[in-house]
């Protein structure tokens, strides 16, 4: 980037994206003459220079409080408030206290520029001085203000001085409220302790300096001081009380009532108006400086309240992420527990459930079996006599004859009958006794074999057997398991197609458990009745074609075992029962 044209104060970003546009330095210019201040404002602004104009202090005073500029060039002779007491105004702020000031004078006293320099101005040029130079003398502060800094304070706004000066006599008042006007302060006057306690306690009233006529006739200026100092109080930021009374010996009563009643300084009444001037603005130059540092202070508290309140909100949301953290794995390991907490009262309930119906179905077996051993010797006795009977039918008539053979058909079907409700009983008797049997080797393969030539009649030719036998080929185990838990997972499995179709039996060792899959390509278990499959005497049969004990019982005997028999969606959508066997049970 190119270097600054000479009168820029910076560089801006083009609003079109092209190369950043120099911005103007702005120059607070304070002149009361119209032609001397236009003659000034022409010079400066063909140089480069961005030119505000005031025509007294006062109103530069306020001007400052609208915006900083980056120098101000002012007269030091001025209508009111003199160039040099605005510049000792500028330099009590933070806000303007480093703002270059360029002292302007007809005049060509060394005094005068001993004084300018003194109140804190950067340079002091006489008007008749070059043209030219007076630019250069210009861009060289500007130059020097760039770079101590930015050149826009962001501390309090700009403030004159507010003074109450109290005094029973109008010209003393007069005189005492313009000396200290010109000294660039605002000044609000007051005859009498009425008058001046009323200007104390004015709403929104705020004081920096009160001067009080110590020998005044018409009240007691003690007292008066004293009531001063008590509004005053004790607080930071309070104003400074001055008393103006006699220099001689016999003033001393006078000084340590003064000073003892809260005065902070005493000026001879017949001193000159520098010494009181120069006295006043000692005590308001370091209220206006006590202010500024506590303003500092409180913003300095501000930010580092703010930083801790950063660190405290970033290590709550740190703690609170971290208990966010804590809670979603205790959540989480409570579902898993609640979980497993299921699970083992599922099996809790099914394992009662099954306890529960083995000893009612004992009892039921018991109490079919008795009348049912009675009822069949007797079948077999009738049967046996209808038999005789058979061997003399050539003795007996024809109505007798077709009565015997009536009887036989009949004993023929009570002898179906009376076996279907021996194997229900047969049934009945096993389901109440899972747990008996002698644990020895089984070979897996020959066993599957077994039950399935056993079930050859209802496999036929329709259902297709793929086996996938993988696992150990011997496991320890009652033979209920296989003989049993084998034959009624693939009994019930060729029920369940309705036409052609495969049944798949697997077997596979994952370490701890031996493992039997059987799945089929028929229709599958519903999802709302798996979990009432292994109840006794529930079936999805037809009336008659069922007992609803097959699943009963391979549950209880798996359970015997310490294993268990779930069923899932098989590949091909029907149904797959999983039986594991732990080996540690066996």
């Amino acid at each position: 980037m190119s270097a600054p044209v000479p009168g820029m104060a910076g560089a801006l970003p083009d609003e079109a994206g092209g190369p950043p546009r120099e911005v103007p330095a702005r120059i607070l210019l304070v002149e009361d003459s119209e032609t001397q201040a236009l003659q000034l404002r022409l010079l400066l602004e063909a140089s480069g220079f961005a030119v505000t104009r005031c025509a007294t202090a006062e109103a530069a005073l306020e001007a400052l409080n609208r915006g900083v500029p980056d120098l101000v060039v002012a007269d030091y002779h001025l209508p009111g408030i003199n160039g040099d007491e605005l510049t000792r105004q500028m330099r009590l702020s933070l806000r303007t206290r480093a703002t270059p000031v360029l002292m302007l004078t007809e005049a060509k006293g060394r005094d005068l520029e001993r004084q300018g320099l003194e109140s804190g101005a950067d340079a002091y040029v006489p008007k008749s001085a070059d043209r030219d130079l007076l630019v250069l003398r210009i861009r060289a502060l500007l130059r020097e203000r760039g770079a101590a800094g930015p050149r826009e304070a962001a501390h309090g706004a700009f403030r004159r001085a507010r003074l109450l000066v109290i005094d029973a006599s109008a010209s003393d008042r007069a005189a005492l409220a313009g000396l200290l006007a010109q000294e660039g302060h605002e000044v609000v006057t007051a005859a009498g302790p009425e008058e001046a306690l009323d200007a104390l306690g004015a709403p929104g009233a705020a004081f920096d300096c009160v001067t009080v006529d110590l020998l005044a006739a018409t009240y007691d200026a003690v007292a008066l001081c004293r009531r001063i100092a008590a509004l005053r109080g004790d607080g930071a930021g309070g104003f400074s009380l001055v008393g103006i009374g006699s220099a001689g010996a016999s003033s001393k009563d006078l000084l340590v009532r003064a000073f003892s009643a809260g005065v902070d300084d005493v000026v001879p009444k017949g001193a000159e108006g520098e010494v009181l001037a120069i006295r006043v603005r000692t005590l308001v130059r370091r209220k206006l400086l006590d202010e500024d540092n506590r303003r500092v202070a409180d913003e300095l508290s501000q930010h580092e309240r703010a930083a801790e309140r950063a660190r405290a909100e970033a290590a709550a949301a740190e703690a609170k992420a971290a208990l966010a953290g804590a809670l979603a794995q205790a959540n989480h390991d409570l579902a898993d527990a609640n979980r497993q907490l299921k699970d083992a009262q599922a099996k809790l309930v099914q394992a009662a459930k099954m306890a529960s119906l083995g000893e009612l179905v004992a009892g039921i077996a018991h109490e079919i079996n008795n009348p049912l051993a009675f009822i069949l010797a007797h079948q077999g006795t009738v049967e046996r006599l209808l038999g005789e009977i058979g061997a003399e039918a050539d003795a007996l008539s024809e109505p007798a004859r077709r009565a015997l053979v009536k009887a036989r058909d009949r004993a023929g079907s009570m002898r179906l009958g009376l076996g279907r409700i021996q194997d229900l009983v047969v049934n009945l008797r096993k389901f109440s006794r899972l747990d008996e049997g002698e644990m020895r080797s089984v070979n897996v393969p020959e066993a599957i074999e077994t039950v399935l030539a056993l079930l050859q009649h209802k496999l036929g030719t329709r259902i297709a057997v793929e086996r996938r036998l993988h696992g150990a080929t011997e496991i320890h185990c009652t033979p209920a398991l296989l003989n049993q838990v084998v034959m009624n997972v693939i009994g019930n499995a060729a029920d369940a197609i309705p036409g052609e179709g495969t049944i798949t039996v697997e077997t596979l060792s994952d370490g701890e458990n031996d493992l039997i899959r059987i799945s089929d390509t028929g229709p599958g278990v519903p999802e709302h009745l798996r979990e009432r499959i292994f109840e006794p005497f529930f079936t999805t049969k037809p009336v008659g074609s069922g007992t609803g004990l097959g699943l009963a019982i391979a549950y209880g005997v798996v359970q015997a075992h310490s294993g268990a028999i779930t069923v899932e969606t098989a590949p091909g959508g029907g149904a797959s029962f999983v039986i594991s066997i732990p080996r540690r049970a066996s």
